[in-house]
Protein backbone atom coordinates (compact mmCIF):
# COMPACT_ATOMS: atom_id res chain seq x y z
CA UNK A 1 0.00 0.00 0.00
CA UNK A 2 0.87 3.42 -0.61
CA UNK A 3 -0.20 6.66 0.69
CA UNK A 4 0.73 10.74 0.27
CA UNK A 5 1.65 12.52 3.78
CA UNK A 6 2.14 16.32 3.65
CA UNK A 7 3.61 18.16 6.77
CA UNK A 8 2.36 21.43 6.50
CA UNK A 9 3.09 24.61 8.87
CA UNK A 10 2.84 28.88 8.62
CA UNK A 11 6.82 28.39 10.59
CA UNK A 12 9.26 25.87 9.69
CA UNK A 13 7.49 22.43 9.72
CA UNK A 14 9.89 20.65 11.55
CA UNK A 15 7.57 19.79 14.43
CA UNK A 16 4.68 18.89 12.09
CA UNK A 17 7.57 16.89 10.36
CA UNK A 18 8.65 15.49 13.17
CA UNK A 19 5.42 14.56 14.98
CA UNK A 20 4.32 13.27 11.57
CA UNK A 21 7.35 11.42 10.78
CA UNK A 22 7.36 9.16 14.20
CA UNK A 23 3.43 8.40 13.97
CA UNK A 24 3.48 7.30 10.30
CA UNK A 25 7.01 5.15 11.28
CA UNK A 26 4.64 2.72 12.70
CA UNK A 27 2.95 1.60 9.75
CA UNK A 28 5.79 -0.25 8.71
CA UNK A 29 3.59 -2.09 5.68
CA UNK A 30 2.36 1.19 3.94
CA UNK A 31 4.82 3.44 1.72
CA UNK A 32 4.66 6.68 2.19
CA UNK A 33 5.38 9.53 -0.02
CA UNK A 34 6.17 12.74 1.74
CA UNK A 35 6.25 16.28 1.79
CA UNK A 36 7.21 19.01 3.56
CA UNK A 37 5.50 22.43 3.00
CA UNK A 38 6.69 25.41 5.68
CA UNK A 39 5.91 28.69 5.44
CA UNK A 40 1.98 28.75 5.07
CA UNK A 41 1.46 31.93 6.08
CA UNK A 42 -0.93 33.71 3.46
CA UNK A 43 -4.02 33.01 2.17
CA UNK A 44 -2.61 32.48 -1.66
CA UNK A 45 -0.23 30.20 -0.62
CA UNK A 46 -3.10 28.11 1.64
CA UNK A 47 -5.35 28.14 -1.16
CA UNK A 48 -2.18 26.72 -3.54
CA UNK A 49 -1.79 24.22 -0.76
CA UNK A 50 -5.10 22.81 -0.99
CA UNK A 51 -4.86 23.04 -4.21
CA UNK A 52 -2.05 21.22 -4.16
CA UNK A 53 -3.11 18.53 -1.69
CA UNK A 54 -6.90 17.90 -3.87
CA UNK A 55 -5.31 17.00 -7.10
CA UNK A 56 -2.95 14.36 -5.00
CA UNK A 57 -6.48 12.97 -3.90
CA UNK A 58 -7.32 12.86 -7.17
CA UNK A 59 -5.03 11.12 -8.57
CA UNK A 60 -4.32 9.14 -6.05
CA UNK A 61 -7.79 7.98 -5.54
CA UNK A 62 -7.13 8.24 -1.11
CA UNK A 63 -7.16 11.39 0.67
CA UNK A 64 -3.64 12.61 1.63
CA UNK A 65 -2.28 12.00 5.30
CA UNK A 66 -1.89 15.71 6.78
CA UNK A 67 -0.21 17.26 9.54
CA UNK A 68 -0.02 20.64 10.16
CA UNK A 69 0.98 23.03 13.21
CA UNK A 70 -0.81 26.10 11.68
CA UNK A 71 -1.38 28.97 13.92
CA UNK A 72 -2.76 31.48 11.84
CA UNK A 73 -6.63 30.58 12.37
CA UNK A 74 -7.80 32.25 9.41
CA UNK A 75 -4.79 30.18 7.43
CA UNK A 76 -5.84 27.07 9.18
CA UNK A 77 -9.54 27.25 8.38
CA UNK A 78 -8.73 27.83 4.42
CA UNK A 79 -6.42 24.78 4.84
CA UNK A 80 -9.00 22.59 6.65
CA UNK A 81 -11.15 22.83 3.65
CA UNK A 82 -8.89 20.12 1.61
CA UNK A 83 -9.95 17.15 0.71
CA UNK A 84 -7.35 14.89 3.17
CA UNK A 85 -7.17 13.33 6.62
CA UNK A 86 -5.89 16.52 8.60
CA UNK A 87 -4.35 16.14 11.86
CA UNK A 88 -4.33 19.31 12.99
CA UNK A 89 -1.25 18.97 15.81
CA UNK A 90 -1.79 22.41 17.81
CA UNK A 91 -5.46 22.35 18.21
CA UNK A 92 -5.28 18.66 19.35
CA UNK A 93 -2.64 19.54 22.11
CA UNK A 94 -3.30 23.43 22.72
CA UNK A 95 -7.17 23.60 23.09
CA UNK A 96 -6.93 20.68 26.43
CA UNK A 97 -3.71 22.86 27.97
CA UNK A 98 -6.05 26.02 27.61
CA UNK A 99 -8.32 24.50 29.31
CA UNK A 100 -6.29 23.00 31.62
CA UNK A 101 -3.88 26.07 32.51
CA UNK A 102 -6.79 27.96 32.40
CA UNK A 103 -4.60 30.57 30.57
CA UNK A 104 -4.70 31.12 26.38
CA UNK A 105 -1.36 30.47 24.42
CA UNK A 106 0.55 33.22 22.20
CA UNK A 107 -0.37 31.40 19.25
CA UNK A 108 2.91 32.79 18.11
CA UNK A 109 4.33 31.45 14.43
CA UNK A 110 7.50 30.17 15.04
CA UNK A 111 7.24 29.65 19.00
CA UNK A 112 8.64 25.86 19.45
CA UNK A 113 11.92 27.12 17.85
CA UNK A 114 12.73 30.56 19.04
CA UNK A 115 16.47 31.69 20.11
CA UNK A 116 15.05 34.63 21.41
CA UNK A 117 16.98 34.93 25.42
CA UNK A 118 17.50 31.30 24.25
CA UNK A 119 20.96 30.43 25.64
CA UNK A 120 20.69 26.78 25.03
CA UNK A 121 20.50 28.25 21.36
CA UNK A 122 24.25 29.28 21.46
CA UNK A 123 25.07 26.68 23.42
CA UNK A 124 24.33 24.09 20.66
CA UNK A 125 26.03 26.18 17.91
CA UNK A 126 28.98 26.35 20.23
CA UNK A 127 29.23 22.51 21.01
CA UNK A 128 28.61 22.12 16.94
CA UNK A 129 31.74 23.72 16.74
CA UNK A 130 33.95 21.55 18.93
CA UNK A 131 32.27 18.57 17.13
CA UNK A 132 33.91 19.96 13.86
CA UNK A 133 37.09 21.30 15.46
CA UNK A 134 37.66 17.55 16.68
CA UNK A 135 36.37 14.85 14.36
CA UNK A 136 38.11 11.94 13.21
CA UNK A 137 41.04 12.53 16.19
CA UNK A 138 41.75 15.97 14.60
CA UNK A 139 42.64 17.86 18.27
CA UNK A 140 43.34 15.65 21.16
CA UNK A 141 44.55 18.46 23.04
CA UNK A 142 41.05 19.75 23.59
CA UNK A 143 39.87 16.42 24.96
CA UNK A 144 39.67 18.30 28.46
CA UNK A 145 36.81 20.24 27.07
CA UNK A 146 34.90 17.08 26.00
CA UNK A 147 31.42 15.95 27.36
CA UNK A 148 31.69 12.57 25.27
CA UNK A 149 34.63 10.86 23.40
CA UNK A 150 33.15 8.26 20.87
CA UNK A 151 35.62 5.86 19.38
CA UNK A 152 35.54 3.38 16.81
CA UNK A 153 36.22 1.90 13.71
CA UNK A 154 36.48 4.39 10.55
CA UNK A 155 32.56 4.84 9.09
CA UNK A 156 30.73 3.36 11.88
CA UNK A 157 29.14 6.28 12.60
CA UNK A 158 30.84 8.62 15.13
CA UNK A 159 30.86 12.04 12.75
CA UNK A 160 26.95 11.72 12.28
CA UNK A 161 26.45 10.94 16.02
CA UNK A 162 28.70 13.53 17.53
CA UNK A 163 26.71 16.46 15.24
CA UNK A 164 23.35 15.24 16.40
CA UNK A 165 24.84 15.19 20.11
CA UNK A 166 26.24 18.60 19.32
CA UNK A 167 22.78 20.25 18.03
CA UNK A 168 20.01 18.77 19.60
CA UNK A 169 21.53 17.83 23.22
CA UNK A 170 24.15 20.72 23.50
CA UNK A 171 27.20 18.27 24.13
CA UNK A 172 30.26 18.57 23.10
CA UNK A 173 31.08 15.71 21.42
CA UNK A 174 34.62 14.63 20.12
CA UNK A 175 35.81 11.43 17.83
CA UNK A 176 38.86 9.59 17.20
CA UNK A 177 39.15 6.67 14.47
CA UNK A 178 40.82 3.61 16.19
CA UNK A 179 42.99 2.60 13.02
CA UNK A 180 44.87 -0.58 12.60
CA UNK A 181 47.67 1.02 14.12
CA UNK A 182 45.90 1.45 16.84
CA UNK A 183 44.71 -2.05 17.60
CA UNK A 184 47.49 -3.98 17.25
CA UNK A 185 48.49 -4.13 20.59
CA UNK A 186 45.52 -4.00 21.77
CA UNK A 187 45.46 -1.31 24.47
CA UNK A 188 43.95 2.00 24.05
CA UNK A 189 45.27 4.61 22.45
CA UNK A 190 47.98 6.93 24.78
CA UNK A 191 45.80 9.68 23.71
CA UNK A 192 42.71 8.58 25.25
CA UNK A 193 43.82 6.72 28.17
CA UNK A 194 43.45 10.22 30.37
CA UNK A 195 39.87 10.63 29.25
CA UNK A 196 39.27 7.24 29.43
CA UNK A 197 36.29 7.92 31.59
CA UNK A 198 34.54 9.96 28.69
CA UNK A 199 35.13 7.24 26.27
CA UNK A 200 31.87 5.32 24.47
CA UNK A 201 32.63 2.86 21.82
CA UNK A 202 30.58 2.49 18.53
CA UNK A 203 30.70 -0.51 16.43
CA UNK A 204 28.74 -2.05 13.12
CA UNK A 205 28.28 -5.26 12.26
CA UNK A 206 31.12 -5.96 9.13
CA UNK A 207 28.66 -6.68 6.35
CA UNK A 208 27.48 -3.45 6.78
CA UNK A 209 30.61 -1.25 7.13
CA UNK A 210 31.58 -3.18 4.28
CA UNK A 211 29.02 -1.72 2.10
CA UNK A 212 29.24 1.73 3.55
CA UNK A 213 33.31 1.72 3.22
CA UNK A 214 32.56 0.90 -0.87
CA UNK A 215 30.61 4.30 -1.18
CA UNK A 216 33.80 5.83 -0.39
CA UNK A 217 36.68 3.25 -1.60
CA UNK A 218 34.95 0.96 -3.91
CA UNK A 219 36.89 -2.33 -4.52
CA UNK A 220 39.62 -1.40 -1.63
CA UNK A 221 41.52 -3.30 1.19
CA UNK A 222 40.10 -0.81 3.35
CA UNK A 223 36.43 -1.69 1.98
CA UNK A 224 36.92 -5.50 1.53
CA UNK A 225 34.53 -8.09 3.81
CA UNK A 226 37.61 -9.44 5.34
CA UNK A 227 38.82 -6.02 6.25
CA UNK A 228 36.12 -5.12 7.94
CA UNK A 229 35.60 -8.33 9.81
CA UNK A 230 38.81 -8.24 11.69
CA UNK A 231 38.76 -4.44 12.20
CA UNK A 232 35.40 -4.83 14.15
CA UNK A 233 36.46 -7.98 15.53
CA UNK A 234 39.77 -6.93 16.85
CA UNK A 235 37.58 -2.79 18.01
CA UNK A 236 35.08 -5.23 19.95
CA UNK A 237 37.83 -7.23 21.67
CA UNK A 238 39.42 -3.74 22.90
CA UNK A 239 36.15 -2.64 23.91
CA UNK A 240 36.06 -5.65 26.36
CA UNK A 241 39.50 -5.39 27.78
CA UNK A 242 39.37 -2.07 28.35
CA UNK A 243 36.06 -1.78 29.82
CA UNK A 244 34.80 0.73 27.90
CA UNK A 245 30.92 1.00 27.22
CA UNK A 246 30.11 0.38 23.84
CA UNK A 247 26.59 -0.10 21.32
CA UNK A 248 26.12 -1.83 17.58
CA UNK A 249 24.79 1.22 15.23
CA UNK A 250 23.83 -1.37 12.70
CA UNK A 251 19.74 -1.19 13.55
CA UNK A 252 19.90 2.46 14.68
CA UNK A 253 19.12 5.36 13.40
CA UNK A 254 21.56 8.80 14.15
CA UNK A 255 18.93 9.67 16.60
CA UNK A 256 18.70 5.96 18.12
CA UNK A 257 22.53 5.84 18.52
CA UNK A 258 22.47 9.44 20.37
CA UNK A 259 19.97 8.75 22.96
CA UNK A 260 20.97 5.62 23.83
CA UNK A 261 24.71 7.32 24.11
CA UNK A 262 22.43 10.07 26.67
CA UNK A 263 21.23 7.34 28.58
CA UNK A 264 23.51 4.40 28.98
CA UNK A 265 26.30 7.12 30.16
CA UNK A 266 23.48 9.12 32.41
CA UNK A 267 25.02 12.42 30.54
CA UNK A 268 22.43 15.00 31.19
CA UNK A 269 21.68 16.94 27.96
CA UNK A 270 22.53 21.11 28.16
CA UNK A 271 20.06 22.01 25.25
CA UNK A 272 17.34 22.99 27.53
Amino acid sequence: MKRTAFFISDGTGITAEALGQSLLAQFENVEFDKFTVPYIDTPEKARSVVKRINDVAKRDGLRPIIFDTIVNREIRELVSDVDGFMIDIFETFLDPLEKEMGSNSSYTVGKSHSIVNDRSYERRIHAVNFALDNDDGARTRHYDDADLILIGASRSGKTPTCLYLALHFGLKAANYPITEEDISDQKLPAALREHRSKLFGLTIDPERLSIIRNERRPNSRYSSLKQCREEIEEVELMYRRERVPYLNTTAYSVEEISTRIMVETGIERHAR
